[in-house]
């Protein structure tokens, strides 16, 4: 069998689970996308993964400076000062010291002298790893595409000959054949997006290893390029679990059968102010009790308004915090993609074991994370999954836009993705406002199908006996009479 080296680390992480371990040793890639979509900083990294591994390395560039490329690379901490550098702009010396004319010009130029000299250059050099900035360069240098894929096809042999891995970058042409011709010769193609989802990267080609499909989130930091795959929930789903997370609040408990089943999905909708955050609280706090551990992270609030307005109804959030039993994150707005705070979430399950993840609220998800709504549902669901699968407790706060009544379970029409389904909603009653609580739906066990009585106190939550002898109170204005259907409402 024969022997196949391993890949070679991209020098970004998330970028080499998205090509299956990496770069084929050998293989020339290219780079693809507009200007300001990263192509260099990938291809700065690249190199700076070899010179961390002792490799010698190259970068010949064209259209910035040796000096404008270390500075760009010290503002987001890559350093490649080690690399070896071969300057084809038509300021350089490399040109402008065996010719007197353009590069640009390529009328009036020795094609053949030009690249046997980068192939002399290689050769002294002989590096592992080259980064071409861009591959376009080459082209300027040929009267047509015949001889652009000609000489393109003698550099890729000459450079496959000494096992030298290539990296090049380009900017999408208007000449379609052109950009076709480069895309066809690589041996993979990363494309580099950036629009109002924010920046996005897919491998739409990879020789020999394959890729994840799809396009992932890539965000430019103070420490260069990160990638975030979408996660990929485990392929061996754990059985729904029969214990049960009870709320320690004896009517909610009957309400709900028990609690819910641990590895399921919770919503938790209603209008706002109803007590939504606070019922998701409670759980947490009940769980604690029991050793879980829990992690909340708020979109719609920040976390002293969260731990204050918790602990004005008894629930010691602070205590939970202090003793290991709680973390709680506040989110910034339009500061993340879907796959990066899916990959927060993972690292901190990862880290601290939890048992137990509430995120708080919905409509701040899908207004905060970066992307069109669509899409991130789909993100969200696809998160879910694989929390489910890794055997974590999912709870979801959704507001729904009826202040009195329910017509939908969830907004985004997203109850498909809920193992249970529990619903707050105010109700007109002896001319004041008043709150219920009911569930719509659990997937497994038995549940109460009435509505009850719900009060926020200062000792917490109450919630009465079931409401009975009224109908119409889903509509908002009960009335003496049969009871309500819920079942309609799932």
């Amino acid at each position: 069998m024969e022997h196949r080296a391993p890949p070679l680390s991209s020098g970004v992480t998330g970028l080499d689970d998205i090509l299956h371990g990496g770069f084929v040793p050998g293989r020339m890639y290219l780079v693809h996308g507009q200007p300001g979509t990263g192509k260099t900083l990938l291809g700065m990294h690249f190199l700076q993964e070899g010179l961390t591994n002792d490799e010698t390395v190259l970068f010949i560039h064209g259209e910035e400076s040796q000096d404008e490329i270390r500075m760009n690379g010290d503002a987001v901490d890559i350093d490649v000062s080690g690399a070896e550098f071969l300057d084809l702009g038509p300021d350089s010396e490399f040109f402008t010291e065996d010719y007197s004319y353009d590069l640009v010009d390529p009328s009036d130029i020795e094609q053949d002298r030009y690249t046997q000299d980068i192939h002399e250059a290689i050769r002294e050099i002989d590096p592992d790893r080259v980064v071409v900035d861009p591959i376009t360069q080459l082209r300027y240098v040929e009267a047509n595409d015949y001889q652009f894929r000609k000489r393109i096809l003698a550099f890729m042999r000459f450079l496959k000959q000494r096992e030298i891995t290539v990296l090049t970058t380009a900017t999408p042409s208007t000449e379609q054949e052109y950009d076709t011709e480069i895309r066809s010769l690589s041996d993979g193609i990363i494309e580099l997006t950036r629009g109002d989802g924010g920046r996005r990267i897919k491998v739409a080609k990879h020789r020999a290893l394959g890729q994840r499909k799809s396009d992932h989130a890539m965000e430019i930091r103070g420490n260069g390029i990160e990638v975030f795959p979408q996660l990929v929930p485990d392929r061996h789903e754990h059985p729904l679990e029969s214990n049960h997370l009870e709320f320690g609040i004896p009517g909610l408990d009957e309400l709900s059968g028990g609690g819910f089943d641990q590895r399921t999905v919770t919503f938790i909708s209603g209008p706002t102010g109803a007590g939504k955050t606070s019922t998701g609280t409670q759980l947490l706090t009940q769980a604690a009790a029991n050793g879980l551990n829990s992690a909340v992270y708020l979109f719609e609030e920040d976390i002293e308004t969260y731990q204050h307005r918790s602990e004005s109804i008894g629930m010691p959030v602070t205590k939970m915090r202090d003793d290991g039993l709680l973390s709680v994150t506040e989110i910034e707005p339009r500061t993340l993609s879907g796959e990066e705070f899916a990959h927060m979430v993972k690292d901190e399950i990862d880290e601290r074991e939890t048992d137990i993840v509430m995120i708080d609220g919905l409509d701040g998800y899908t207004t905060s994370i970066q992307g069109n709504e669509e899409n991130l549902v789909r993100k969200l669901h696809a998160l879910t999954r694989y929390l489910k699968n890794r055997g974590i407790t999912v709870l979801v706060t959704n507001e729904i836009s009826q202040i009195t009544g329910i017509s939908n379970a969830t907004s985004n029409n997203l109850s498909y993705v809920a193992d249970n389904l529990l619903f707050l909603s105010y109700v007109e009653m002896d001319g004041s406002l008043q709150k219920v609580i009911g569930i719509l739906k659990k997937r497994s066990g038995n549940f109460e199908p009435n509505l009850r009585e719900f009060e926020i106190t200062s000792d917490g939550i109450r919630v009465g006996d079931p409401l009975t002898g009224l109908h119409g109170i889903l509509q908002g204005v009960p009335r003496s009479g049969g009871p309500t259907d819920l079942s309609r409402y799932e």
